[in-house]
């Protein structure tokens, strides 16, 4: 055999065993882990909720709503959770409704509740106060949101229309917390 032939043959040969070498199958795996924790949110679609009559002269209260959606998910075991609202600024100037002071014992701004998801809803004609946050809805073990975007839900304010109140524009800031463990 000439010398050309043998190194074409021990390159052919070398060429076979490259490929067996790179054709072995080599293969591992993984184990992924998650930990989904206990989570939520909440953004308010209003920013300004006004509040307007309609019907008879001082007959039918001021009302309006404010609507929001929540992302809520508790733990399996012992979690629980809750959305509340707190008026952290009183209705001001002066002279108007107020929740701190309502210029009437019985001028009470009050709420109620509407949930689109998880979660127990508040009393009907809840007290709302400037000294505590008060429930919009409670969660409890377990619970979660029914879809990605979370759930909608809205709060229907109502305000005696009292003629001890002076003519003009009032506004009050309301702060909503939502928590989850």
């Amino acid at each position: 055999m000439s010398r050309y032939a043998s190194l074409a043959v021990l390159a052919c040969a070398l060429l076979v065993l490259t490929g067996i070498a790179q054709a072995q199958a080599l293969s591992g795996t993984t184990t992924l882990s998650v930990t989904v924790p206990n989570e939520a949110s909440i953004s308010i679609s209003d920013a300004t909720s006004a509040l307007d009559t309609s019907g008879g002269l001082f007959t039918n209260p001021f009302t309006g709503a404010t609507n929001f959606n929540y992302k809520i998910r508790t733990l399996k075991t012992g979690g629980q959770g809750s959305i509340t609202l707190e008026v952290t600024t009183d209705f001001s100037p002066a002279n108007g409704p107020s929740v701190t002071t309502p210029p009437d014992p019985t001028d009470t701004l009050t709420y109620s509740c509407t949930l689109g998801g998880p979660g127990t809803k508040c009393a009907d004609n809840t007290v709302a106060s400037t000294g505590a946050a008060t429930s919009v809805a409670s969660f409890g073990t377990g619970a979660k949101s029914t879809t990605k975007n979370g759930n909608t839900g809205f709060v229907q304010w109502s305000l005696p229309n009292d003629p001890i109140y002076a003519a003009g524009d009032y506004s009050a800031v309301v702060t909503f917390t939502i928590s989850a463990t």
